[in-house]
């Protein structure tokens, strides 16, 4: 519930400032253009408790997945730092003549 409310939310806030832009005289392509943009600005300065919420939401659908998706990450973490280290070595040895 806590995704649905904030997306009504974030419609009824690009609804208010594309209406608001409207009545100030702004029309056509820049009046989506500004619309969104300005919603998506008011939406992350009022919305914060609704978007933490629906983020918590999602998180928790994934569960058990992210315990995988950190030993991934991790795992590709290793082998790139140990090819970089390799590479050092190899380039602080310097040519051997």
């Amino acid at each position: 519930m806590p995704i649905l409310r904030y997306t009504l939310l974030r419609l009824v806030v690009l609804a208010a400032v594309l209406g608001v832009l409207w009545l100030v005289g702004m029309r056509g392509w820049l009046l989506l253009a500004v619309a969104f943009l300005v919603a998506a600005l008011v939406s992350f300065l009022v919305l914060p408790r609704q978007a933490n919420d629906a983020a918590a939401v999602i998180a928790r659908r994934r569960g058990g997945r992210t315990g995988a998706m950190d030993a991934a990450i991790a795992q590709d973490a290793a082998e790139e730092d140990a090819l970089l280290d390799r590479e050092h070595r190899e380039d602080s040895d310097g040519p051997r003549g």
